[in-house]
């Protein structure tokens, strides 16, 4: 009987041991992904909007995980040291990885030797934004009149070194003008002060504008892009105005850790990809103005340079410096 029974025990012990074997194997493994900024903002927006279809595309539960701070440095550095197998996701703007080495001297991660492109998630081109009731209705016209004003106009941007700055460095060059730089701490109170007058103009992304637009407050003038802004399409370029060269996207996209095999950041991009296909993602973020987007790591990555190149020029035009 004392036999039988600890077979019975045994096999007991053996039938518990797969149950619990089994069930840690049904449960899905879970993909952190770290947004720089805080709640609310437009990124943590778009992360959220994505998050539960990719882990649907991934088999995984998506965590978002807010680490703002040191302008992307510490979301960069706490993604560079986990673990390189793309369980660890950092969804960012274009500053922190492409503007951030020239505009900080001593940063503390390069993004092209202690990241892995995996995809890029929307582009965020930025718009010319003035008062609604601005004399000028084009952004011809308003290069028109910082070309004859007694003092120059003012341009707000999001603070030293942002994508609205660059963009206002941009049409100061290709227009051969000189807007004057009025930074802020954030696009909100900078767009405040348009509505409000104190400001002739702001270059901003489009999600942060279109509300403020159909309310009547702004006016679209012109678009720093290569091609007409599907949501607002009869807003010129300002190529199309005659101003080459002002193309700005404050693009959003995912990296992982240094090391993270290129299987994975296929696997991972690929994911991303068909994510951004579910009808009610693609909706929800085409409707705040952002424009859907992918690409595979590779296209990532020559991206990140191009644009690291670029506004590195700019920078060091411009001799710009953080506030």
């Amino acid at each position: 009987m004392r036999t039988f029974s600890r077979t019975r025990r045994a096999i007991a012990l053996a039938l518990t041991g797969l149950a619990l074997g089994s069930a840690a194997m049904a449960q899905p493994k879970v993909v952190r992904l770290i947004v720089a900024f805080p709640p609310g903002g437009p990124v943590d927006f778009v992360a959220r909007t994505i998050s539960d279809a990719l882990g649907k595309e991934l088999g995984s539960n998506v965590i978002i995980e807010n680490k703002p701070g040191a302008n992307g440095a510490i979301a960069a550095d706490f993604v560079s040291r986990s673990a390189p197998d793309a369980q660890t996701l950092w969804l960012t703007s274009v500053g922190a990885v492409a503007i951030n080495p020239s505009l900080y001297p001593k940063l503390s991660y390069d993004p092209l030797r202690d990241l892995t492109p995996v995809s890029l998630v929307v582009n965020n081109v930025e718009i010319l934004v003035v008062n609604a009731k601005a004399p000028y209705n084009t952004g011809a016209e308003f290069v028109a009149a910082a070309r004859t004003a007694g003092q120059p106009l003012t341009m707000a941007s999001s603070g030293t070194g942002s994508v609205p700055h660059l963009a206002m460095e941009l049409l100061n060059e290709s227009a051969k003008i000189k807007l004057s730089h009025i930074p802020y701490k954030g696009a909100a109170p900078a767009i405040t002060d348009v509505i409000a007058g104190h400001v002739n103009g702001f270059f901003g992304d489009i999600p942060g504008l279109v509300g403020h637009i159909a309310a009547g407050k702004l006016k679209p003038i012109g678009v720093a892009a290569p091609k007409r802004h599907p949501r607002f399409p009869d807003v010129k370029t300002f190529a199309e105005m005659g101003f080459p060269g002002v193309d700005s996207d404050n693009w959003y996209a995912l990296f992982a850790a240094k090391g993270t095999p290129a299987a994975e950041a296929e696997r991972v991009s690929k994911a991303v990809h068909r994510a951004l296909a579910h009808p009610e993602v693609k909706s929800r973020l085409e409707a705040s103005g952002a424009e859907v987007a992918g690409s595979s790591p590779a296209q990532l990555s020559q991206l990140l340079q191009q644009d690291i190149t670029k506004w590195g020029r700019v920078v060091r035009a411009n001799q710009i410096t953080p506030d």
